[in-house]
């Protein structure tokens, strides 16, 4: 374990096989650091933080708060503890090659949970899967959630309803020509399941019946393609209003919230107004800036904003790895995510990230990679650079990371601040995150339900995070 904090003394240490705590293990008490809760309220001084179980019993200023008899005890003096940071976009498969799917097969789960334990080694207490493949997905998050393993506590809505699997038209066109039609099937098969593109061809009543099949399959939100995926050739409506109309009310039927995938003006506005409850990227409305009209109706109806904003260091690199055509799309995305900041969207910190497959990403163009948003591990703190420099605050764009994303999936009763009752989830921090955000990325020590993790035996077995020998360099 990283050495940040003086643990006097520590009950448990988690890395491997979860344990929740006994009845017969004592309170932790986590004392002396400045604490950022994440509601938006000043810094807490000198504060004591008390966890029975799994939740906070206590936080506050060390004069207020009892601690209790025989608890174990964190001493943080001069650090700074904020929420656990919750991701609201990830892809824990991200990758849609020919050569990663065939590598893969059959190792999804294990692909899953590496990628789950490199967010909760970087301070990601819980990721919002929003595209992948659904059984494998819910088998690590059910372990995770049973305590078998470790990992982010994830929450996943499989496939983006009414899009291919990852070796088809929406996210890998040439795979039809470079492999084999059983070997596509399969792999797609495992993604789409029964709400892929057929959807298309369905009345609204077809779409709401497979929707509510696919919602029993036990998904945890819903997310649907008002647009198409891929370049700007792609990027055409889906779902009639009347089809987007019935897949939200499916989803809000069952309790769940619904999301949308949009990529221009005219998508954005029509999964507005079939009432989804937030967006990913929706800041992306192709070379046309988003109608203020559209702005007002987000606003006026609280949705929730995922974005995925990028640095100026890489906007520029881009530019000079982009058609003209596409550079305006990024520069009007930019533009997009500035007014929604002054417009006071809610914002949602979104990484859009997976582990990446080192052979891909040495195949792409340099000025490409630069501040990959959508790496993860990486993303989340490069998201918090990126709005820093559009000029959200710091207090504010913690509180995107964390208060934002469980109140936009409706789990603020359970996580995304630091207040009595919830799950005792938080990050210690050797630096103040107000005075920079960069310093969020000077861990000390991550909890999740109470546990200290372990962040250098994670990720516990790597696949894609182990180093490979440059190119052309013989294998052992």
């Amino acid at each position: 374990m990283r050495q940040g904090c003086a643990v006097i003394v520590i009950g448990w240490v988690l890395f491997g096989a979860a344990a929740a705590p006994t009845a017969a293990q004592s309170a932790v008490v986590v004392t002396g650091a400045t604490v950022i809760d994440g509601t938006g309220a000043g810094p807490i001084r000198d504060a004591v933080i008390v966890i029975e179980g799994n939740r906070i019993a206590a936080v506050g200023p060390s004069r207020t708060v009892k601690i209790p008899s025989g608890a174990q005890r964190i001493d943080a003096a001069g650090k700074f503890i904020i929420p656990g940071l919750m991701d609201a976009n990830v892809h824990l498969i991200l990758m849609m090659s020919i050569e990663f799917h065939a590598r893969y097969e059959g190792r999804y789960e294990d692909l899953i949970e590496e990628a789950a334990q490199v967010t909760l080694r970087n301070g990601v207490t819980t990721v919002f899967d929003s595209w992948g493949p659904l059984q494998p997905l819910m088998n690590v998050r059910d372990r995770i959630n049973r305590g078998e393993t470790v990992g982010s506590r994830m929450f996943v809505a499989g496939n983006i309803v009414g899009l291919t699997g990852p070796l088809d038209r929406d996210m890998n066109p040439q795979a039809a020509t470079a492999s084999t039609a059983p070997f596509r099937k399969r792999v797609n098969a495992v993604y789409t399941e029964n709400v892929g593109a057929e959807l298309l061809w369905k009345t609204p009543e077809g779409v709401r019946i497979e929707v509510r099949k696919y919602i029993a399959r036990g998904i945890d939100f819903l997310k649907y393609a008002a647009a198409g995926h891929g370049d700007g050739n792609l990027n055409f409506l889906m779902f009639s209003p009347e089809a987007q109309r019935a897949i939200v009310e499916e989803a809000h039927r069952a309790g769940l919230i619904a999301q949308s995938h949009t990529e221009s003006v005219e998508s954005l506005r029509q999964a507005v107004e079939a009432g989804i409850d937030m967006g990913q990227h929706m800041e992306v409305t192709g070379p046309e800036p988003m109608p203020e009209s559209t702005l007002k109706a987000m606003l006026d109806r609280k949705i929730h904003a995922a974005i995925q904003p990028m640095t100026q260091r890489r906007l520029k690199g881009l530019m000079g790895a982009v058609s003209p055509e596409w550079g305006k799309t990024l520069q009007v995305a930019a533009d997009n995510e500035v007014r929604m900041l002054k417009a006071g969207i809610p914002l949602l910190m979104a990484s859009d990230g997976g582990l990446l497959d080192p052979d891909e990403v040495a195949s792409n163009d340099p000025r490409a990679a630069t501040d990959l948003p959508f790496a993860l591990g990486e993303g989340h703190f490069l998201w918090l650079r990126a709005m820093g420099e559009k000029g959200m605050t710091p207090m504010a764009a913690i509180q995107a990371a964390t208060r934002n994303v469980a109140a936009a999936y409706r789990r603020l009763d359970q996580l995304g601040t630091l207040e009595k009752g919830k799950l005792a989830d938080l990050v210690i921090l050797d630096a103040d995150p107000l005075v920079d955000l960069e310093n969020v990325r000077k861990i000390s020590m991550v909890m999740k339900e109470g546990q200290v993790i372990d962040r250098d035996k994670l990720p516990l077995k790597a696949i894609l995070t182990v180093p490979r020998p440059p190119a052309g360099s013989p294998r052992e």
